[in-house]
């Protein structure tokens, strides 16, 4: 296409050999899952308002005027609510103000006295948006978000199980169970929020990794009732190389897409758009060497003959 010279330099038809380094993949996938898994339990995730409770407030001055946002953080501190966030938008012209709501005390009384302080130390601000969360709804809303997850990655496992065959399966749910681990490992590392809202972008990227899967499956299939002769490893690397160019121009937008997102989007977008943009990276990553490489550990059968599914060792190829 004329005005898209980036998609020229992706070459029509490539024919690398991805399988030859399915075993530094793998130690790679290792390492990064159990540092996620680890990261998960200590420190631990940066649970929002949603899932541990608190109010969050929006205000504004009137325009032209701008926000002392420290001014903002000392005078909400002192009332002695427990970790306080405040994070400017629009220039600091307004701002997003997240604090704890005691059990015992009237929420209303506690929202109350955060607007006193603030409209104190700031001078007159307008309010809007103001939300509260309790510590009981908080937790059910965490069960709720980890339900979720859990039973997207259970049906999607049932769809593939249907669709193809269980070695298929195996290797769709272990890559997805792989891109998953590794967003939370992502949102422990740089302290993002964990949210409704990254509950939301990790579902997404579930949808995006099975999508990528799936592709590849069904290239995959065709290919091998296509090339009943040729050894396993080698039909692997035919079929992700004949979707390589297909995969990297759709992952590429999205990624591009994203990446405006999380600039102009504002700070309640930016954990959001993050975690996506790395999820569709790992999600392409592995439906290359995730799921590919444990159907070649897990053989396949071709054409629907039995004699065919011969389960063959990573490394070693059989000769026709």
């Amino acid at each position: 296409m004329r005005g898209w010279p980036l998609i020229k330099v992706l070459p029509i038809k490539t024919n690398l050999k991805f399988v030859s380094f399915a075993k530094y993949a793998a130690v790679l996938s290792t390492v990064l899952v159990i540092a996620s898994l680890v990261g998960v339990f200590k420190p631990g995730l940066n649970l929002g308002i949603d899932f541990r409770g608190g109010a969050v407030m929006e205000l504004s001055k009137p325009a032209g005027q701008t926000l002392d946002l420290e001014k903002v953080r000392v005078a909400v501190d002192t009332l002695g609510l427990g970790d306080v966030q405040v994070q400017g938008i629009d220039n600091d012209a307004s701002a997003i103000v997240k604090f704890q709501v005691p059990d015992d005390v009237p929420q209303a009384q506690v929202v109350e006295r955060v607007q006193t302080a603030i409209t104190g130390a700031v001078g007159e601000v307008a309010y809007s948006g103001v939300s509260v969360v309790g510590s009981k709804v908080s937790g059910e809303l965490l069960t709720s978000g980890l339900l979720a997850l859990g039973a997207a990655v259970v049906l999607m496992f049932a769809y593939i199980w249907f669709r193809f065959e269980p070695q298929f399966g195996l290797g769709a749910v272990a890559g997805l169970l792989h891109d998953v681990i590794l967003v939370f490992g992502l949102i422990v590392l740089m302290r993002l929020e964990f949210s409704l809202n990254m509950v939301a972008a990790i579902l997404t990227v579930i949808g995006y990794s099975m999508n990528d899967t799936v592709v590849v499956f069904d290239r995959l299939r065709e290919n091998l009732r296509k090339y009943k002769q040729m050894p396993l490893r080698e039909v692997i690397d035919l079929t992700i190389n004949e979707i390589l160019t297909r995969t990297i121009i759709t992952g590429f937008t999205a990624v591009m897409v994203l990446a405006a997102l999380a600039v102009y989007g504002g700070p309640a977008l930016f954990g959001f758009s993050i975690a996506l943009m790395f999820g569709i990276v790992v999600g392409t990553y592995s439906s290359i060497y995730v799921g590919a490489p444990i159907i070649l550990l897990w053989g396949v059968k071709r054409g629907g003959a039995a004699d065919d599914a011969k389960p063959i060792k990573l490394g070693m190829a059989s000769r026709p």
